[in-house]
């Protein structure tokens, strides 16, 4: 094991640094699409399409239901579509994940992976076929105008955290960035000619 001449640190810690925010990316989205996939599983064995159940009263109810679009609904009849980026989505993640240092950033991505791949699951075999099979969605929350599934939930819980991060100014390393210089950087500036660590020389 080699090491760093200025710090001392071994060169070998970032790269096993990295496999393990890569483990953690992987473990997060694996436990998010199995408990998006059981619960689907469960409420397609148990519940009738279009069936309602109470749960907390009307707060909280289980509505089974297919959304051949996005959220709300929304383009109904471009299933195809949301396929397409939501393999997009994948293939980024899977881009950047070596990059990652940060615990919080490994745990949004990975979020967001395990969120998508469980929608694109459901896009990918369910019916009507193949890239154009509907959601299974089944959450409703009095007073919010959709219904929604666990996969959902995580990837707009990703995405806030993602948005955060980004406004902290967190980056990919776990480090906070800012435009300012440095304390450092301008202890080693050079003085300027005719002065010293105390000030003007007479």
């Amino acid at each position: 094991m080699t090491h760093d001449a200025a710090s001392g640190t071994p060169e070998a810690a970032p790269v096993q640094r990295s496999w393990r925010m890569l483990g953690v990316v992987v473990g997060v989205a694996a436990l998010v699409w199995l408990g998006d996939f059981l619960t689907k599983e469960w409420v397609i064995a148990s519940m009738a399409e279009g069936e309602r159940r109470e749960v907390l009263g009307e707060l909280l109810q289980w509505h089974f239901v297919r959304n051949p679009g996005a959220a709300f609904s929304l383009a109904a009849g471009s299933t195809w579509i949301f396929t397409i980026l939501a393999a997009g989505v994948v293939v980024f993640i899977a881009t950047q994940t070596r990059r990652i240092r940060s615990p919080l950033w490994a745990a949004a991505f990975g979020a967001l992976l395990g969120g998508t791949l469980g929608n694109l699951t459901d896009r990918l075999t369910r019916e009507p076929g193949f890239f154009v099979g509907h959601v299974v969605d089944f959450i409703q929350v009095w007073g919010f105008p959709a219904i929604f599934n666990i996969a959902d939930i995580f990837i707009v819980s990703s995405m806030c955290l993602i948005v955060l991060l980004v406004l902290l100014n967190i980056g990919l390393d776990g480090h906070r960035h800012t435009d300012e210089p440095s304390t450092a950087e301008g202890a080693d500036a050079p003085a300027e000619p005719g002065t010293d660590a105390a000030g003007p020389r007479a």
